[in-house]
C-alpha cells in the first residue's frame, strides 16, 4: 500500500490522447521524472512500476505514459520512428509543465530501448531537461542530436547485453555533456536476473537526486531496496 499522501492519478495526454499514470510523493516533490518507454502497456509494466515506486519514495513525482497506441506498438516502423516518439515525449513534457503537479519542478527523462533515443532528442531541444537516464536504451538512434544534449546523461546497460553495450559506448563518445555509462554485471537486456533491476533503479534514483536536486542519495535511505 502507498504511504499516506502518496497518490497515483490516471491522466490523458493531449494531443494524441496517450494514457498515463502520474505518481506524486508523500511530501512536496523534489523533481519530476517523465518515463519514455515504447510498449503500449508501458504504464503498467512491472519494471516501470518498480522504478516509479522507488522514485516516489525518493521524493520524485513521475509520469508514465504510452508513447504509442496499441495498434502503433504492434508495427515495428512506429517503434523505431524516433521523430514521432520524440514529438510525443516533448508534448508530454509541455503538458506536465502546465499542470500544478509539474509546474517549475526540475525535469528528468527516463527512457528505455528506442524511448531512450527519443528522450535524448527531446533533451537536445529543451533547456528545462536537467537529467536523462537510459535503461538498456538505444541512444545511438538519437543521431546528430547527441552532441547537442546538455542534460547530465546516465546510460545503464547489462553486462550480458554486448550489442547494446557496444552501441551505448559509441553513442557516449558523441556526448559533450556530463555523462556516465554504468554496466550492471550479469544482466541481460531486460534486467530480469535477480537484483539487477533493483541495481538499475538505485543508479537512476541516485542520478536524479544528484542532478535534479543537487543532493546525493543517502545509502539505504533515499533509495528503498527490496529484500
Amino acid at each position: 500500500m502507498p504511504a499516506t499522501g502518496q497518490r497515483t492519478i490516471a491522466v490523458a495526454l493531449p494531443p494524441f490522447g496517450g494514457e498515463g499514470l502520474l505518481r506524486l510523493p508523500e511530501t512536496a516533490a523534489r523533481g519530476l521524472v517523465l518515463f519514455a518507454h515504447v510498449s503500449s502497456s508501458s504504464r503498467f509494466s512491472p519494471r516501470n512500476t518498480l522504478a516509479a515506486q522507488e522514485m516516489q519514495r525518493a521524493g520524485f513525482a513521475s509520469l508514465l505514459f504510452d508513447l504509442l497506441t496499441e495498434e502503433e506498438a504492434a508495427e515495428r516502423q512506429y517503434v523505431f520512428d524516433i521523430g514521432l516518439l520524440a514529438e510525443r515525449v516533448d508534448h508530454a513534457a509541455t503538458w506536465i509543465r502546465t499542470s500544478a503537479a509539474g509546474y517549475r519542478l526540475p525535469l528528468g527523462l527516463f527512457g528505455a530501448d528506442t524511448g531512450a533515443a527519443a528522450a535524448l532528442v527531446v533533451a537536445s531541444r529543451r533547456d528545462d531537461v536537467r537529467a536523462v537516464v537510459s535503461r538498456g536504451g538505444r541512444p545511438d538512434l538519437a543521431g546528430d542530436a547527441l552532441p547537442r544534449v546538455t542534460a547530465a546523461t546516465l546510460s545503464i546497460v547489462g553486462g550480458n547485453d554486448p550489442e547494446v553495450l557496444a552501441l551505448n559506448r559509441a553513442a557516449s563518445r558523441r556526448l559533450h555533456c556530463e555523462h556516465r555509462l554504468e554496466v550492471v554485471p550479469g544482466a541481460t537486456h531486460l534486467f530480469e536476473e535477480p537484483g539487477t533491476l533493483q541495481a538499475v533503479v538505485a543508479l537512476a534514483c541516485d542520478w536524479f537526486l544528484r542532478h535534479l536536486t543537487n543532493q546525493p542519495a543517502e545509502k539505504n535511505d533515499a533509495v528503498h531496496r527490496p529484500a
